[in-house]
C-alpha cells in the first residue's frame, strides 16, 4: 500500500486514467464489431460505412496512448482489405 503523500495520489491518477482509458478501449472494440459484424453480414455498403466510422475511432484510441500506433494501423489496413474483398 502507498505510504506517502505523493504516492497516494500516484494511486488516484492511476485510478482515474485506467477509467478512461477502459472506456475508449470499449469504445474502439464496439466499433471494431460494427465492421465485423457488417463484413460477417457480406453487405458492403454497410462494410464500408462502419469502416469509415470505426477508423477515426481507432487512430484516435492510438494517438491517446490506448493502442499503439503500429496496432491501430495494422488494424485499420486488415479491416479495409476484408471490406474491399467482399464482392458488391
Amino acid at each position: 500500500m502507498a505510504n506517502t503523500t505523493s504516492a497516494k495520489k500516484a494511486t488516484r491518477k492511476i485510478a482515474r486514467r485506467t477509467e478512461v482509458n477502459k472506456a475508449r478501449r470499449s469504445r474502439m472494440r464496439t466499433f471494431l464489431r460494427k465492421v465485423e459484424e457488417a463484413i460477417a453480414s457480406g453487405d458492403k455498403g454497410a462494410a464500408t460505412e462502419a469502416l469509415k466510422a470505426a477508423q477515426p475511432e481507432i487512430m484516435r484510441a492510438a494517438q491517446k496512448g490506448v493502442v499503439h500506433k503500429n496496432t491501430a494501423s495494422r488494424k485499420v489496413s486488415r479491416l479495409a482489405h476484408r471490406v474491399s474483398t467482399l464482392a458488391s
